[in-house]
């Protein structure tokens, strides 16, 4: 079988659709395909950008062509200029990211939480959010003024204390500002903070950064800004590894 063949079939076995960080880890159970590359990961990335009947639907997110229709039934749809704004293509955007988040989250030996209004949102592969996250609530961590504060933050990593590690907001067409505001909010806690968003409103989230109210977290970097494809990639990588029989 030929390696574009191994990928397809791939594919088809987990429903026409997924992630590359996934193909990366599905594609070498077929046995009757041999990849003597030295880099076949570099390899499935340019089978599913170049291959007729495999389609980019998001960043590091692929689908079979025969299969579109079920696909976009789904609520998966690529975006174009002309959807980008509806509210199925916002929602999709926002729970992909999110799933993903969850996932590396996983990943990492982290607790994971998502807020109650998004539990019951299903992942492109079906699951329902709340299937990913390891927490229904959040720890009580601190007072219960600030809890609430961090209640609607888009996904949160909790560490093995119960303390949060890593704050994310999703940021695909909502104001940027209000996000900051949570932040400026809870900077008090020794956390990660980032803005995962489209590369072109990283200058959007850069002006907000710059108000006075945000000089806190501008002059002590405690904001990060994250791009759509930096993160996919970060997603692909932890794939990846999770494929070695030892990690250092």
């Amino acid at each position: 079988m030929k390696q574009y063949e191994a990928v397809i079939e791939t594919l088809d076995k987990l429903g026409g659709v997924a992630t590359l960080g996934e193909l990366n880890r599905e594609v070498f159970k077929i046995s009757d395909c041999e990849w003597k590359t030295k880099t076949p990961f570099a390899s499935i990335r340019r089978i599913v950008q170049q291959t007729k009947g495999i389609y980019k639907i998001k960043p590091g997110l692929y689908g079979l062509e025969k299969y579109r229709k079920q696909i976009e039934d789904r609520g998966i749809i690529v975006e174009t200029e002309k959807n980008k704004d509806s509210n199925d293509v916002i929602m999709f955007n926002h729970t992909y990211y999110q799933g993903i988040l969850l996932i590396i989250g996983k990943y990492r030996n982290m607790q994971t939480f998502v807020p109650k209004q998004d539990k019951n949102k299903k992942f492109y592969d079906g699951h329902k959010l709340h299937e990913l996250s390891t927490l229904a609530e959040q720890p009580p961590y601190s007072y219960p003024q600030l809890i609430k504060r961090s209640a609607t933050i888009d996904t949160i990593w909790f560490n093995g204390r119960n303390m949060p590690h890593s704050f994310f907001e999703i940021e695909h067409s909502t104001d940027i500002q209000n996000s900051l505001l949570k932040f400026n909010d809870l900077q008090d806690f020794y956390v990660r903070m980032a803005i995962v968003a489209d590369i072109k409103r990283k200058p959007e989230f850069e002006a907000k950064m710059r108000f006075h109210a945000f000089d806190d977290l501008r002059l002590n970097k405690r904001v990060s800004f994250l791009s759509y494809d930096a993160f996919v990639k970060q997603y692909e990588m932890e794939q990846e590894k999770q494929s070695f029989e030892f990690i250092l």
